[in-house]
């Protein structure tokens, strides 16, 4: 027996389904994919101008400013994007983890980048204020963010409520042709 069936032996409950999500590592998964993905996104609007603020943001207060040009230093503001995507999905699921379907997770996003770039970001030094960082980068950054949130929450929504069951059966759709009336 090879490693991966013992795996999924075990992850079969008695009656051979699926044992359940666990919560914590798979908000980690999404998180860790939430940012990985983002943070490209957010990466390549920098890189095309749609954005001023820099990909290292998030590293802004532990290092000084003029670092966070390099090269380096961007690949290190991704990875501190990702750990931050990562703490977000384990806030999500303890805060609105019990909620299904999308509007939850554009809510969450919206407050990221609410506390993000209106209030902590300013407060901490991390970005300038919002009047001076231009309408360009705040709406680019803005959407990110709802994006951003709304993979974590629907993610973490469709796995933990089970969002698969709403869809439409697949096999009672596929019956004969309606007669024209």
């Amino acid at each position: 027996m090879t490693s991966a069936s013992r795996h999924e032996d075990r992850r079969k409950n008695r009656e051979g389904e699926p044992a359940p999500t666990r919560p914590i590592l798979f908000s980690l998964k999404i998180g860790f994919f939430a940012g990985l993905i983002w943070g490209l996104v957010r990466w390549l609007a920098t890189g095309l101008h749609f954005t001023s603020v820099s990909q290292g943001f998030v590293l802004d207060p532990f290092v000084p400013r003029a670092w966070l040009t390099g090269v380096f230093w961007q690949f290190g503001g991704l990875a501190a994007f990702i750990a931050m995507s990562m703490l977000a999905a384990l806030v999500y699921v303890a805060l609105l983890g019990r909620l299904p379907g999308p509007w939850p997770g554009l809510i969450f996003g919206a407050a990221w980048w609410t506390l993000g770039y209106a209030l902590a970001g300013p407060y901490v030094g991390a970005l300038p204020p919002l009047k001076r960082i231009g309408w360009g980068s705040i709406v680019t950054d803005f959407c990110l963010f709802l994006l951003w949130g709304l993979f974590i929450g629907y993610s973490i929504a469709f796995e933990l409520h089970n969002e698969a069951a709403r869809e439409p059966d697949r096999e009672g759709s596929q019956g004969s042709p309606q007669p024209s009336s």
